[in-house]
């Protein structure tokens, strides 16, 4: 598998999060409810796997990779860059409403289905950027060998961020929460 392709692959898993992230937001506007336990869950698959893992290999490795291939810093880099930061401000504000929702506070509701639907839509055309346009740079640019030693480098993010197993877990909850709220 190259490098590019695990990263593909690893956004099919975020747009199914994200169909599960829509559903309970629209859940909560409408009757105010959440099932507490599910929103953990879903911000634990936020931070750890889309944000640690999935951002850290493409900042710490592919990234840095596309620019010494010649992509330039402070064109779709910088522009990849900036989407994560903003998706971690909607994380944050997802996180800090769902604790004062958890806490009594039924108007923080509204934030998270706010902050969360911000998200959804900010990740969708962030995912569909890096898919069809600097992805494919990457495949273009970034030789066989080169793409083996980032598959390398992914593999060691996986192993260091979030430990041996947890991806499989991120697996399941997926196919749980989907079966949920998608089917």
């Amino acid at each position: 598998m190259k490098a590019i392709q695990q990263l593909k692959e690893e956004h099919e898993g975020v747009k199914v999060m994200l169909a599960v992230l829509e559903r309970v937001c629209r859940k909560l506007e409408e009757t105010r409810h959440l099932d507490q336990k599910h929103f953990e869950k879903i911000l634990e698959f936020l931070k750890v796997f889309v944000d640690r893992c999935h951002h850290g290999k493409e900042e710490e490795l592919l990234f840095p990779a596309l620019a010494v291939a010649g992509v330039p810093k402070d064109g779709p880099i910088r522009v990849m860059l900036q989407e994560h930061e903003v998706g971690r401000k909607y994380i944050r504000t997802m996180s800090d409403a769902f604790a004062g929702f958890a806490s009594g506070d039924p108007s923080a509701s509204g934030e998270i289905a706010k902050s969360g639907q911000d998200y959804i839509a900010l990740l969708k055309d962030h995912i569909e950027k890096e898919n069809n346009v600097l992805f494919a740079m990457a495949d273009r640019l970034l030789p066989a060998e080169k793409q083996d030693e980032l598959l390398e480098g992914f593999e060691k993010i996986e192993e260091e961020r979030i430990g041996i197993g947890k991806h499989e877990e991120f697996h399941h909850l997926l196919e749980k929460l989907s079966a949920a709220y998608l089917k």
